[in-house]
């Protein structure tokens, strides 16, 4: 027999782990004593053999395991009332960087739009391992990301996070951590859920219904389980806010030279694009400041005070602001089913089997076509208006360069139908041998996600040029294509650049095109993702030694990850604006095997409490890399009962993904700032492509920890834990900007990368490639703190009842950087414009809990920080800003702090075990914007909204309400 820790601080012997082996395949760390609130997977006495709290596979006390982690119970998921479990694990501060759908609008061309993923330690998502009841799932991307979504939500009982390196226990992925979400797989009864919510503008309307039922079956010997769940988010698809109205942007300062001391770059209010306008704008020749409004009525232009290509400032900066146009949120339709059998074979073995679909659609607007001063309208052209006409013969210029947002076009954007389905079949048991009980267990389990990613309302290349170049048909006195001309019946229709609203749908239906695969303006790619997992574990305790049983943990898997895709012909031969989507193919497989053991050195010594060793190793050989071996060394030392000591080194890998190695190229449409040309903005098309060489990234990790949990005060306890992630041979891009960077300074590696060719007589970037590659270092250093106190309120004042608790956890990022061998690295903590982690995130709760009444009230917030700890603030005697050290007039951003209110009303409890609650949560309580980021001066700053979603709240003061019950 075994001993464990009850919720109530008491033993428990006798416990079978035949029921519960697939909860303990993760790393924990604690359970939170009688935590109500749920936030560490207390449960009440009567279902305290359900939860198993682990170190590591091999079965150990919470708070004796060497490894951190928070857990959160499923009693914090329902208080949270959120739409999904996501909302609720993104808020805690070891979580950083997430990507969201409301992070995910620009993510048009690389069919990364909807998915909810998960990030530790802001280390990236693909260094995450994400799992459900400890079992991998197929991912939801050809980057190997899993989309939490597609998690039976209402079966999670808790959320366990590990917060270290975990690859000799897990495999590869799991560099900065695991996150596994536990089933109730034993529920039974029916219980079911309907809620909405809406913001407090009146936008943001989303439902979710789900329903839930758990029966036994053959006299109790198996048991049936069954969830289904839908919800839907209507998005908002315009960001019409107070605070990203303001014209906020980073421009270069015109004034600036070497030697005067001013600042390169300058951040403002007011400013907006200078070279392109909703109905265009011309940009060169005398007529530069000619724009077309309603109708194609031209006016001049007032560029302000203020003239930074592509922007300006002040003046009518209004007219031509267009990040408005960018989704807040996306429109969202999700639903899915998941179903599991279990049986008894005999008293211990066990059978099973369960499936799983999910399938998610979604929509979101990213913004309108942008041709920023790099469109060519000639003299003669019958749509320039009679007065321009005039002026142009008046001066013999022969053409002039527009710049417009084309807002005849409908604005662009991303709708993504993803299809998850997964099987698993397995069995387990335990037997008993050498004097202990053995667990083990093995299953199989497939899973594939088909992912239709499709771009919506883009123009196709040729079409788009063909129309906008216009002439007069000399037979028929209408304009016409100019290739008409010389090739009637080519089907083209004019289309007019100047002016809004003067376009037809003939016209718009031309442009848009489309093929025998796609709709009309429908870039399109179907990809499949295929995983297969094998995978056999045993646990036991094969002898004693003087301080108590020696634990012994044994497992073998083989997974095969693979892709293929389809894509439609004008995506293939890169013919849209954006979109251009190519199919990825490729394959690798992963075979490995693990051993696990904790060792008890002391054991109510005159010296200590008690001491454990743990450790583990774990051989790995991928097809595609070949062999790497990792490895874990851990011990906890308790010298009093109040107190114990942990402590882990480990070496992690995570090995490349499928789209790091074999992705095909897709392409995008951005703008780089060009120093070979007077630090022009232009635009480029990306082009993105795997590396077929790469290597694994291996981890050096270290944890140092300290656990409180005093005996005069009963109900608290604390933990304090450091860590250090030393990544080599990290895989990472160099991005478009540092690239042509790179090249001006002068380095040739960079410079073949770039394409240029003539727009408008001028040599300008018209490509750039960019390839993942294994640089030098990164590295992450940090400390999490975590309290809680629980007690009684009578244990106060005899008069009270009811129960409190408080909670408190925060992270310390300390440093987290890249060396990519080519500029001095650059520490990321601290940039709150999007770069890197906050110094300081954190969130603490209190919770009144009496029947049948209970409420929440958090707090949760992030630290000041800047744009870039590179840049050098000043206004004036500034030094000579570099490609790596920019000046800037101001580059401190705000932090902030949001607080939420949530409760819930049991109005139903009925003898024979009914219930049913109401509830309600209020998100951003006070309804606090966000920090205003601005954006640029490169990329298409112009489109993006003015605030970092992974950092600052951006939706406002979201309300939500909803009922729930339980039979």
């Amino acid at each position: 027999m075994i001993e464990f820790v009850r919720v109530d601080g008491r033993r428990r012997t006798g416990f079978s782990l035949k029921k519960h082996l697939a909860l303990t395949s993760v790393s924990l760390l604690a359970v939170i004593a009688g935590s109500n609130t749920g936030w560490a997977g207390a449960a009440p006495e009567a279902s305290v053999e359900e939860i198993v709290v682990t170190g590591t596979r091999v079965v150990r006390d919470g708070y004796e395991a060497p490894t951190p982690l928070t857990v959160v119970g499923v009693e914090a998921l329902e208080n949270a009332a959120n739409a999904n479990v996501a909302d609720f694990v993104n808020t805690l501060p070891s979580l950083a960087g997430s990507q969201m759908p409301q992070t995910s609008q620009a993510s048009v061309s690389s069919g990364l739009a909807g998915l909810n993923t998960l990030n530790l330690r802001n280390l990236g998502s693909s260094r995450t391992l994400v799992l459900l009841d400890g079992q991998r799932s197929v991912a939801s991307s050809v980057t190997g990301l899993t989309d939490v979504n597609n998690i039976p939500q209402a079966l999670v009982s808790r959320v366990d996070i590990v917060t270290g390196g975990a690859s000799a226990a897990y495999g590869s992925d799991a560099l900065s951590g695991v996150v596994n979400f536990v089933l109730d797989r034993t529920f039974t009864g029916i219980k079911g859920e309907v809620s909405g919510g809406i913001t407090t503008y009146g936008d943001g309307e989303n439902w979710k219904t789900a329903l839930t039922g758990g029966f036994p079956i053959a006299g109790g010997r198996g048991h049936i389980l069954l969830n289904a769940e839908a919800s839907k988010f209507y998005g908002i698809q315009e960001t019409h806010r107070d605070w990203n109205s303001l014209g906020a942007l980073i421009i270069n300062n015109p004034a600036y030279t070497a030697t005067n001391g001013q600042p390169r770059q300058l951040k403002v209010f007011q400013g907006a694009l200078g070279q392109g306008s909703p109905g265009g704008i011309i940009t060169n020749t005398a007529l530069q400041g000619i724009e077309f409004g309603p109708g194609g009525v031209p006016r001049q232009f007032n560029y302000g005070s203020i003239i930074a290509p592509p922007y300006i400032v002040g003046g009518d900066w209004q007219s031509t602001r267009t990040n408005q146009f960018q989704a807040l949120d996306a429109d969202q339709s999700r639903k899915g089913g998941f179903f599991r059998a279990s049986y008894d074979l005999a008293d211990n073995v066990n059978v099973f089997a369960q499936a799983s679909y999910n399938n998610a659609i979604l929509y979101v607007i990213d913004g309108y076509q942008f041709n920023v001063a790099n469109l060519t309208v000639r003299t003669g052209n019958p749509f320039i208006p009679a007065s321009v006409q005039a002026q142009m013969t008046a001066r013999g210029i022969t053409q002039f360069t527009l710049g417009t947002m084309n807002q005849d076009i409908p604005p662009f954007g991303t709708l993504n139908n993803r299809t998850t389905r997964r099987g698993v079949v397995g069995i387990n048991g335990t037997f008993d041998a050498g004097g202990s009980a053995w667990t083990w267990d093995a299953y199989y389990q497939v899973g594939e996600t088909k992912s239709a990613e499709r771009t919506t309302s883009t123009t196709q290349k040729d079409k788009f040029a063909n129309a906008i170049d216009v002439v007069t048909n000399p037979a028929t006195g209408l304009p016409a294509c100019r290739a008409t001309l010389t090739s009637p019946g080519n089907g083209c229709i004019p289309w007019n650049l100047m002016g809004i609203g003067v376009n037809g749908q003939a016209a718009l239906n031309y442009i848009l095109g489309g093929n025998s695969m796609s709709a009309p303006g429908m870039a399109y790619r179907v990809q499949w993702f295929k995983q297969d997992v094998m995978a056999a574990n045993i646990t036991g305790e094969p002898f004693e030694l003087w301080a108590g049983p020696v634990s012994l943990a044994l497992g073998a898997e083989h997974r095969t990850e693979k892709v293929r895709g389809i894509t439609d012909p004008d995506s293939a031969a890169n013919n849209w604006f954006v979109g251009n989507y190519l199919p990825n193919f490729g394959k690798y497989k992963v075979t490995e095997g693990y051993i696990e053991t904790v060792i008890p050195l002391a054991k109510d010594a005159s010296w200590g409490r008690s001491l454990d060793l743990n450790g583990a190793v774990r051989a790995t050989n991928y097809s595609t890399s070949g062999y790497v071996t990792t490895w874990k060394v851990g011990a906890t030392y308790t010298p009093i009962d109040d107190l114990r000591f942990r402590v882990t080194r480990s070496r992690d890998i995570r090995a490349p993904n499928l789209a790091e190695l074999f992705q095909a190229g897709s392409a995008n449409t951005n703008s780089v700032i060009d120093p070979f040309n007077n630090d022009q903005t232009v635009q480029y098309q990306g082009f993105a492509v795997g590396n077929p060489d790469l290597e694994p990234e291996i981890a050096d990790t270290w944890g140092l920890g300290v656990v409180v949990q005093p005996q005069f005060l009963p109900g608290f306890q604390a933990s304090f834990d450091y860590y250090r992630i030393d990544i080599a041979d990290a895989i990472g891009n160099v991005g478009a900007q540092q690239i042509v960077n790179f090249c001006f300074e002068g380095n040739q590696a960079f410079c073949s990368a770039i394409t240029r060719g003539l727009v408008n007589g001028v040599n300008v970037i018209t490509r750039i490639r960019t390839s993942p590659f294994n640089l030098i270092v990164q590295e992450a250093r940090g400390f999490d703190v975590e309290t809680s106190y629980r007690t009684p309120l009578d244990a106060l004042v005899e008069e009270w009842s009811g129960d409190l608790t408080l909670r408190f956890l925060a992270t310390r990022y300390l440093r987290n950087y890249s060396s990519n061998g080519f500029n001095p690295p650059t520490d990321t903590v601290g940039q709150n414009a999007g770069g890197g982690p906050a110094k300081w995130r954190w969130v603490a709760s209190m919770a009144y809990d009496a029947d049948p009444y209970n409420v929440n009230f958090t707090a949760r917030g992030v630290s000041k920080g800047v744009y870039n700890n590179a840049w050098i603030q000043c206004t004036t005697g500034c030094p000579t800003s570099t490609t790596t050290n920019i000046t800037m007039n101001d580059q401190q951003i705000a932090g902030a702090v949001y607080f939420d209110l949530s409760g819930s009303y049991t109005f139903l409890q009925t003898d024979d075990g009914t219930e049913a609650e109401a509830f309600l949560n209020i998100r951003n309580l006070f309804d606090k914007d966000p920090v205003i980021i601005h954006n640029g001066p490169g990329g298409t700053s112009y489109l993006t909204i003015n605030a970092n979603a992974n950092m600052y709240d951006i939706m406002g003061r979201v309300f939500r309400v909803g009922v729930r019950f339980r039979q």
